[in-house]
């Protein structure tokens, strides 16, 4: 018996695991052709019209710099130049004084990557100034001299710039994907805190807080995306009319990380007002509701945020401002039935949660906060 349920897990996991990496490929098939005719055009240049024998590098600096990494593009391409040419600088000159050994690679590698963590944070650059100082000590330099492979990084840096400006990728794809997942997963806390009202589970609203702390990736990830999304929409005429869009996304996305900020201080209170059965039964229903309500208000802000055309997404933010404007004018303990002093805490906590969301969908900081009753 166990035999047979340990079988038929290893094959849902072999499904889950070939249709994901299925779908993970179909979605990479035009980064993919993007890359393979970036990097064979570098090499094709750097041999053919500069005359380089083998320019390899010409080849890598273009794969790195375009890459499935959600960093700005122009970063890496100055990090693969700039850490090429001066590795080539530290090794010529250590090996000059040094000469050529294991012993003295081992002294310039190990002195290479403290000068790059010295000049700079980025992991490209540190590995490009590190191998390119190693390499002049191990290789004979090529044909050219050893700079060559320093302009041949150079070249592979333009081909995916040029390939950044003239074949780019809707830079608003990737941050509405990144705010529908973190959106979600915000509505997702609220319905698991309600449901631990409901069921009087301490536990639920636990691990809603434990949920919102792992949401912090998923925005800091937003960040990466938008500041990458910004660049090929400043560098590409074609999308260069979305920057607004983008910074309405990036603006929005600081009023969500404040709202999940606010739903883990929410839930950690709850959890502490559900051991403490500090809610009547009329309370825990009218909060439940307020909770679910504002959920499906997340939902549809999500819906806006994530919309691809412009009237859609301007109706699907004035619906979910309209639900969420109704929701705020009830957070008074009173309204809410609310009567001991822990949980009138709980209602307290939301508001805050409230304004951030109702900025969130485009609304002004004072105007967000008038929607809330006066206590």
């Amino acid at each position: 018996m166990g035999a047979v349920t340990g079988l038929s897990a290893s094959r849902r996991f072999l499904r889950t695991r070939i249709k994901t990496g299925l779908a993970r490929s179909r979605n990479s098939l035009l980064p993919a052709v993007q890359m393979t005719a970036c990097a064979v055009g570098a090499y094709a240049f750097a041999e053919y019209v500069l005359g380089h024998t083998g320019p390899l590098f010409a080849a890598t600096s273009s794969l790195i710099a375009l890459g499935f990494s959600r960093d700005p593009r122009l970063r890496r391409v100055m990090e693969v130049g700039l850490g090429c040419t001066i590795g080539i600088v530290i090794g010529d000159l250590l090996l000059h004084w040094l000469g050529a050994g294991i012993w003295q690679a081992a002294v310039v590698l190990l002195f290479s990557i403290l000068v790059a963590r010295f000049l700079d944070s980025g992991t490209i650059f540190t590995t490009q100034l590190g191998l390119q100082s190693l390499l002049v000590v191990l290789l004979p330099a090529p044909a050219g001299g050893p700079f060559t492979r320093s302009l041949d990084a150079v070249v592979g840096g333009i081909f995916a710039l040029l390939v950044t400006i003239l074949m780019p990728k809707d830079p608003r794809r990737e941050p509405r994907q990144d705010v529908r997942k973190i959106l979600h997963e915000l509505a997702e806390v609220l319905r698991e805190c309600a449901d631990g009202l409901v069921d009087n589970d301490s536990t639920k609203a636990w691990h809603a807080l434990i949920r919102g702390r792992n949401c912090q990736p998923l925005v800091d990830r937003m960040r990466q995306t938008l500041r990458a999304s910004g660049e090929v929409a400043t560098l590409a005429p074609l999308y260069r009319r979305h920057r607004d869009e983008l910074a309405g996304l990036e603006q929005s996305l600081e009023f969500i990380d404040l709202a999940l900020r606010n739903s883990r201080v929410f839930a950690r209170r709850l959890t502490s007002a559900i051991n403490h059965t500090a809610l009547s039964d009329e309370a825990i229903d009218s909060i439940s509701e307020v909770l679910m309500e504002t959920a499906a208000a997340v939902d549809e802000l999500s819906l806006g945020l994530a919309e691809l055309h412009d009237g859609a997404r301007r109706a699907h933010l004035r619906g979910a401002r309209q639900d969420l404007i109704e929701i705020a004018s009830r957070l008074h303990p009173k309204m809410l039935d609310v009567q001991k002093l822990e949980g009138e805490t709980v209602v307290m906590l939301f508001r805050p949660l409230m304004v951030d969301l109702l900025e969130a969908s485009g609304m002004d900081s004072r105007e967000a906060r008038d929607m809330l009753p006066p206590l």
